[in-house]
């Protein structure tokens, strides 16, 4: 078997039938993409780097590695699922730290495999193993793409008077829209189930349709009221409506059936938006809100009809939305793992979609310059897996934002609160739940690490990094503020699950060089195993009276060391480990004070 038979048998076995989507045919379609090239790769302690040159019409790359240049060669797996690829270089794998033999292949679409890249050896070059960032002085706006939007429970969710952890649901829910729109500058939420049976949208009385949009007046009201817009995910079907009213998904049984009648699903639609549009104003609705048709229909577990109903479907919810309004925002197709994107209609205003464990692809070659939404994405797609809970998630998470910055229109965490239950309600405090919040409402380290992000100024700086890791492991994000201070987020992290618990060949001394030109009082803050961790705080069940207000108390990100004037021209140097993050912020000391 050659190379490149090799690498299409493992491609097809990650995304074929039973994986990250049941309703792809398990076949690599031919791509017309060629092999990347200047592909290099580079040993370190605990881990290589490979880069490779862009290949025009890629949305991402597929890294294979094997012990001698004549394979087998298989996709590099982090332990991400979903799509084990990448939508650039450079990428650093640490799953086997020993080194061998490199390749890359391109992806035209989610399905597409091009052949792999003629084979590298890894190489040990002379290289510190301190990093050193150079931040840079030609500003260009900072793209703030945590902002777009995040996901949630299912919005009914908000008028719950129930419990868990003794907590209330809906007033927990509420706060942490409210928490992530204040601290984070987020501004639009999507969720499950608005058309739901208990939200109560469509009923039939003597086989005549009845709408009732009381419920959802509530639940939208309530995320205005948190600063945020809606995002309104059109599923999943009412009983009533339902072609196979016994084919549910989730905890609170969500309709995955086609309708039994199309013409009383487009009626629903354009119902929907005619009142949404009239009690929120058409102006707001027309350039804050999104209309986006269902949810993953590529997975048997969301959409129990055939694709072609599926874009039936999606035909039919759009023609409905725009017979509202011409100019709402209505696309699709929510896809799982990228799939199905070369098939949505040129008419979509924006294009969807989903992936877990990994940075999002680069879907412009498939999109265009039509908005790009990832209206789900996360570290893991798995419930209840402790990495959400996590630093590494951290990481991940700016590893992905970082990524996404200037080239997505919105990259929205799933979700902000562990008040969710699919499967069930949380049975503890730190269960391994999506949320960015804990029931309680107390931050995870992913939640600080946006918070970081937050911190960053309106102007991006360049930088320039050199050293072992350096663009790989090592990442910066470098800001200017408005009185001439900077702000630098560092991190230290991988897409390899395995190194989720921290890896000490991983860590890194950092010289940071932020080229001062006057004296500067620096302040850091830290997110790692000993900062902004509410891991190391709590293991348990769930609190006590006494320590959930303990916990409440301690639910800050201090100062991780006191703060310190730096002279002009003085460098940083600073201990990041793996997981970890650092934020650096320099502000201009007066010179009557200096």
């Amino acid at each position: 078997m050659t190379i490149e038979d090799q690498a299409r048998s493992n491609w097809a076995s990650l995304m074929g039938g039973g994986g990250a989507q049941d309703r792809t045919t398990g076949k690599p379609q031919p791509s017309s993409l060629p092999a990347p090239t200047g592909v290099f790769a580079v040993s370190g302690r605990g881990q290589v780097t490979v880069s490779w040159d862009p290949v025009p019409g890629a949305i991402g790359y597929a890294v294979h590695r094997a012990d001698s240049a004549d394979g087998p060669f298989e996709v590099v797996d982090h332990g991400g699922g979903d799509v084990l690829a990448v939508p650039h270089g450079p990428y650093a794998d640490t799953t086997s730290g020993r080194g061998g033999w490199y390749a890359v292949a391109a992806l035209e679409t989610v399905t597409s495999i091009g052949p792999v890249s003629t084979p590298v050896p890894a190489v040990d070059i002379s290289m510190p193993e301190t990093v050193t960032v150079n931040v840079g002085s030609d500003p260009t706006p900072l793209p703030r793409i945590w902002e777009a939007m995040v996901g949630s429970e299912h919005l009914s969710h908000l008028l719950s008077t129930e419990v868990t952890g003794g907590r209330l649901i809906g007033e927990e829910l509420t706060e942490a829209l409210r928490r992530v729109h204040d601290e984070l500058g987020v501004r639009s939420v999507r969720a499950h189930h608005i058309l739901g049976d208990d939200v109560g949208v469509y009923r039939e009385v003597d086989g005549d349709p009845v709408y009732d949009f009381s419920r959802v007046d509530r639940i939208y009201d309530a995320v205005r009221a948190a600063g945020m817009t809606p995002v309104v995910e059109f599923g999943y079907m009412p009983r009533d409506l339902a072609r196979d009213p016994s084919r549910t998904v989730f905890a609170y049984r969500g309709g995955i059936s086609p309708p039994r009648d199309w013409d009383r699903w487009a009626d629903l639609v354009r119902a929907f938006t005619a009142h949404v549009a009239d009690r929120y104003g058409l102006d707001e609705v027309r350039t804050t809100w999104w209309f986006e048709a269902w949810n993953e229909p590529n997975l048997s577990v969301f959409w129990s009809g055939t694709p072609e109903e599926y874009w039936k479907l999606y035909e039919l919810t759009a023609r409905a939305v725009r017979d509202v309004d011409p100019d709402l925002r209505v696309g699709g197709p929510a896809t799982a793992a990228v799939g199905w994107i070369e098939d949505t209609p040129q008419t979509a205003d924006f294009v969807s979609t989903h992936v877990y464990g990994t940075v999002p692809l680069d879907l412009r070659p498939l999109t265009g310059d039509r908005p790009l939404l990832w209206t789900e994405w996360g570290v893991t797609a798995t419930h209840g897996h402790p990495i959400n809970d996590s630093v590494f998630a951290a990481g991940f998470l700016l590893k992905g934002m970082h990524s996404a910055a200037g080239r997505i229109d919105a990259l929205a965490p799933w979700v902000v609160s562990d008040h969710f239950e699919e499967l069930g309600r949380p049975q503890r405090l730190l269960h391994g739940g999506f949320g960015l919040l804990t029931v309680g409402n107390l931050a995870k380290p992913k939640f600080w690490a946006l918070a970081l992000a937050a911190k960053l100024g309106p102007e991006e700086l360049p930088v320039s990094l050199s050293g072992d890791g350096a663009n790989s492991l090592i990442s910066a994000w470098a800001s200017r503020y408005d009185d001439g201070g900077l702000g630098v987020l560092l991190w230290n992290s991988t897409l390899d699950q395995s190194r989720a618990a921290g890896e000490p060949h991983l860590f890194r001394t950092v010289i940071l060089r932020p080229g001062l030109a006057g004296p500067h009082r620096l302040r850091v803050w830290r997110v790692d195993k000993h900062h902004g961790n509410i891991a190391a705080r709590f293991d348990g069940e769930w609190p006590s009276p006494a320590q959930w207000e303990e916990l409440a108390e301690a639910d800050r990100l201090d100062e991780s060391e006191p703060p310190r004037r730096i002279a002009p021209g003085q460098d940083v140097t600073l201990e990041l480990p793996n997981p970890g993050i650092a934020f650096l912020e320099f502000r201009p000391i007066p010179s009557t004070k200096a």
